[in-house]
């Protein structure tokens, strides 16, 4: 009995994850429908982003090295994981506004509409990465065992997100202004977090104050596994702090998430 319902439930996780993929795909394809290139716009935007950042700040401004790494591999190892988690959180917090009639379908499973904004973005998010480590080898800096580490936290950085994107999705349906707040809160934390700047130009006393930021966590593991070569495991009090963090707020957005929806259809 006990693995008949066992096997029933691998069965519904994985229709769900296809369905999940699926509707993010199409997400996808309907982002940029009536565009000549299409969908292609979504993977080369990365592109020209990274060329305007390696024009501006390696030939324009000729950046300095960063503790005697070049600047624009450095900027480029951090800023690749904010841009998947802005645009996840930003696209997942109206996920539900946005599928509304899907809302008031009874069969269809709700708390997916979040992730399907998730996944949408880590299609682009994991061609980005490609071209983060195509660029990194042009500079030199070929790929090894480090580099498998990036998988580790492009999954932390997932599930950090759905904690989040669970929240503001479900707030945002009663109170719009949250899709603002979330707006002023990504503004805010990109430039609290070293992104463009290096964290050793802060007095050491303040350090911790920066480090209480999750996304601190997963832009310095970028950089970790690019460009210092340290495991994860070489910083357990960050590392644990990070997974207490993220845990609570899954969590809770997972609660709260499912104490709302069924107002949801209400609202809407």
């Amino acid at each position: 009995m006990g693995g008949v319902c066992l096997q029933n439930n691998f069965i519904n996780l994985n229709r769900m994850g296809r369905l999940v993929i699926e509707l993010a795909l199409k997400d996808l394809k309907l982002k940029y429908l009536g565009s000549f290139l299409g969908v292609f716009w979504a993977f080369f935007h990365p592109i020209i982003i990274i060329f305007v950042y390696w024009f501006v700040f390696q030939i324009g401004f000729k950046s300095l090295p960063v503790d005697n790494f070049p600047f624009i591999l450095w900027l480029i190892a951090g800023i690749v994981p904010w841009f998947f988690f802005s645009e996840s959180i930003a696209n997942s917090t109206m996920s539900i506004i946005e599928n509304s009639f899907l809302v008031k379908k009874l069969v269809f499973p709700v708390s997916v509409l979040p992730l399907i904004k998730i996944v949408s973005a880590m299609f682009v998010h994991l061609f980005f990465i490609v071209v983060l480590i195509v660029i990194f080898a042009i500079y030199g800096y070929y790929p090894n065992q480090y580099t498998f580490q990036l998988f580790y936290y492009t999954f932390s950085n997932i599930i950090f997100v759905i904690g989040l994107s669970w929240i503001t999705s479900s707030l945002n349906v009663f109170l719009k202004d949250v899709g603002q707040f979330v707006g002023m809160f990504l503004q805010l934390f990109f430039w609290i977090t070293p992104i463009f700047w290096n964290l050793n130009i802060a007095p050491e006393k303040y350090h911790f104050l920066f480090k209480l930021n999750p996304i601190y966590y997963i832009v310095v593991g970028y950089r970790n596994s690019l460009i210092d070569y340290e495991w994860f495991w070489e910083h357990p009090f960050l590392t644990i702090y990070f997974w207490g963090v993220t845990l609570v707020i899954f969590v809770f957005g997972y609660a709260l998430f499912n104490r709302l929806r069924i107002h949801f259809p209400d609202v809407l």
